[in-house]
């Protein structure tokens, strides 16, 4: 049964003001969500392990050294042109950065293999929680969006491979404000779309800078920290925390 506006209001303000979360199973006289959206960046729905599993594929002696430099890159890249005011949307930075990746490791990269990795990101399949929790949010009647560095191609392709057409209210790329996260203009675009107080959108991270970056900006957030990683530094810890989606439901209690 859909939540009312006015329960969710009511629960929202309550968890932006410090209040405990309930864990367990939702009760029929019990809000089952405590905030009026959610917004998801893209890793905690799609699995980029197929990229990974080509790249090793291509370059067995030096893929896991080539992967990791490409996606550390990759978000340098952003954060860099960013500052610099030189934008380029995501995928011409996540090329970018498999071009460098691909020279420091020592590698030819052909056109071929640079296309074909590519495409991956057209197409990344969503992880095993991935449509069984979402959906569970979507019947309790959560308003649901996507808010990533993805372009929309990248973002449309996911959602056809992870058969989650549907489920978003909203799918918001960076590229609407020409930046990157975490600069507050990309978090603002969840503001606008949803037209409610960012304090009641809980932010859904899978960086722990991403994290961070949505908590300094006013979102309550949660970190689906699915590597296992230490908190960041950044003077921003999320709300809450976990391996998996599931761990996101139990936090919403539901």
């Amino acid at each position: 049964m859909p939540i009312s506006r006015r329960t969710l209001l009511g629960a929202g303000m309550a968890a932006a003001s410090g209040a405990s979360l309930a864990v367990g199973s939702a009760r029929a006289d019990a809000p089952l969500l405590r905030y009026r959206a959610i917004a998801f960046d893209a890793f905690p729905i799609f699995d980029p392990a197929p990229v990974a599993a080509r790249v090793e594929s291509f370059f067995p002696a030096v893929g896991g050294q080539l992967m990791n430099l490409w996606r550390t890159r990759q978000f340098e890249y952003t954060w860099l042109r960013t500052i610099s005011g030189r934008y380029r949307d995501f995928m011409s930075v996540t090329e970018d950065a498999l071009v460098f990746a691909a020279a420091a490791s020592g590698v030819t990269l052909s056109s071929q293999q640079r296309d074909d990795l590519l495409q991956l990101y057209l197409q990344l399949p969503g992880w095993p929680d991935a449509k069984p929790v979402l959906r569970r949010l979507k019947a309790a009647g959560a308003r649901l969006a996507l808010l990533s560095n993805f372009t929309p191609a990248m973002l449309d392709g996911g959602i056809t491979a992870s058969n989650l057409g549907g489920v978003f209210e909203q799918v918001l790329s960076t590229d609407l404000a020409r930046t990157y996260k975490p600069d507050q203009r990309a978090y603002q675009l969840g503001v606008e779309a949803f037209g409610v107080p960012r304090q009641q959108i809980l932010f859904v991270a899978f960086a722990g800078w991403d994290a961070a970056g949505a908590k300094a900006f006013g979102y309550p957030t949660f970190w689906v920290n699915r590597q296992g990683l230490p908190s960041e530094e950044l003077d921003a810890t999320p709300d809450g925390a976990g391996r998996t989606l599931a761990e996101l439901a139990e936090f919403l209690g539901i």
